[in-house]
């Protein structure tokens, strides 16, 4: 019998006998896909289970657990983005551009988990001998890991159950199939049986499973959305590849927060952590040029200083030009409006470029007061001195707003050396200012581009 095709959305799993533009599941436009219809499972065919035990409800008090539920990956700044550890028979997925480096940082977690627990790494990529090669580069050399390369999920789970590891590796998911559904691997139907069936699996041996996923071009994970809703953790690695600097973000953790990123530098020998991020970020800032000032954004519970880049330039073309890279620019739209309307600072001739140095993406507004000065300070070719930091929010009315954790943003500027802070005014009875800096309080932008201007009428 000929098999009918069915197009099905990329983002919701919705199913549609034609082609439609819009999603009528989730309103994404150009997300259906063609697939040929996964035919009914006869009793001929093997079925992708896994055995379960009876269960029973019980009361939430009668539950126990043990209490040595996590372990340690042996990378402090992963195990900062999880929450502390690998929860036992948690499934983390890690997604992010080719090339960024999840399979180097999965394969440099064997070497340090592999002392004490054992380890299957399953690739639908690469060879054994590949794996193997890549190993020895990065100095991975533990006895109990054990390397598989297969795409056929029903091996795989045969694998499992009978090697019993204590953590599996699936590099990468958009790689496996089920041979009892007729899709091609990574379509919609093969991504979310197959991580279903790993999930039992994960779930009923007490598996701690990480699995990578692709992204597409627009840096969403490949796959349906309910891929998200199955895994416990959702990581996405952040950087561009022609720079060292990589940030690793939790956008969905079940046993830890969400706010909490770790920093790494990649390097010949793998992914090498970054224990004081704010320090590497500024290394290579310039000291004698304008549109430079240093900002400070909290990510979960630490400070990281960055250095938010401006220029300025006369415009060649009748519509000035805005650009910004890792700030929103819809932000950066809104500021320069407050800019010339509250500052008096001329600014609809000229084309404007924001960017973040070092790679790092920051979407907080207590960073709002950092990009206005150093637009003006672009503007007006006034160099802000090295030493002088920005923390606030920026109103429309051109009033400045306080922000969270103001003294924990204090105390890291502290510790680098910084000897100024412009913050809020009415911030300052709230905060115990750290020793050795002085902090200066403002109302308005106007009385700041005064503090390091001593202008407020550019046209």
């Amino acid at each position: 019998m000929k098999q009918k095709s069915v197009y099905i959305c990329n983002e919701c799993g919705y199913r549609s006998l034609k082609w439609l533009g819009k999603c009528p599941g989730c309103d994404k436009w150009n997300t259906l896909t063609e697939t040929l219809d996964t035919p009914q499972k006869t009793s001929s065919q093997k079925p992708v289970s896994v055995k379960s035990v009876l269960n029973r409800p019980t009361k939430i008090r009668e539950v126990t657990h043990d209490t040595n539920t996590r372990f340690s990956t042996g990378i402090r700044e992963l195990d900062r983005v999880l929450g502390g550890g690998v929860v036992l028979g948690e499934l983390i997925l890690v997604g992010g551009d080719p090339g960024i480096g999840k399979s180097t940082l999965l394969l440099q977690i064997c070497e340090n988990v592999g002392k004490i627990k054992k380890i299957l790494y399953v690739s639908g990529e690469e060879s054994s001998s590949q794996i193997k090669i890549r190993a020895e580069r990065l100095g991975v050399t533990t006895e109990n890991l054990y390397l598989l390369s297969e795409t056929d999920v029903e091996i795989i789970l045969d694998a499992i159950t009978d090697t019993k590891p204590d953590m599996v590796i699936i590099d990468s998911i958009q790689t496996m199939h089920i041979e009892s559904i007729s899709s091609a691997s990574g379509s919609v139907p093969q991504v979310r049986e197959t991580t279903n069936a790993l999930m039992k699996i994960a779930k009923s041996m007490n598996i701690s499973m990480f699995i990578v996923g692709h992204v597409t071009k627009d840096g969403s994970l490949a796959g349906p959305r309910v891929l998200e809703h199955i895994v416990d953790c959702v990581l996405y690695f952040e950087g561009d590849r022609q720079l060292s600097f990589r940030i690793l973000r939790a956008v969905k953790n079940r046993f830890g927060s969400t706010n909490e990123i770790g920093v790494f530098q990649m390097e010949d020998k793998g992914l090498i952590e970054v224990e004081n991020p704010s320090k590497a970020l500024l290394e290579d800032r310039p000291t004698d040029i304008s549109g430079s000032a240093i900002v400070c954004a909290m990510e979960g519970t630490r400070g990281i200083l960055a250095e938010m880049q401006a220029l300025v330039t006369p415009t060649g073309f009748g519509n000035p030009r805005r650009m910004s890279d890792g700030i929103d620019l819809n932000r950066v739209l809104l500021l320069i409006a407050v800019l010339e309307k509250r500052a008096k600072i001329n600014l609809s001739n000229s084309d404007i470029y924001i960017n973040v140095a070092g790679g790092l993406r920051i979407d907080e507004t207590a960073t709002d007061l950092g990009i206005c000065a150093a637009i003006a300070s672009s503007k007006t070719d006034f160099v802000v001195p090295t030493d002088v930091m920005f923390i606030g929010e920026v109103g429309l009315g051109g009033e400045l707003r306080t922000v969270t954790k103001l003294g924990k943003r204090l105390s890291e500027a502290a510790n680098l050396g910084f000897k100024t802070a412009i913050v809020p005014k009415q911030s300052l009875a709230k905060i115990t200012i750290p020793k050795g800096i002085k902090v200066y309080g403002a109302s308005t932008i106007n009385e700041v581009i005064n503090l390091f201007t001593r202008k407020t009428n550019n046209r």
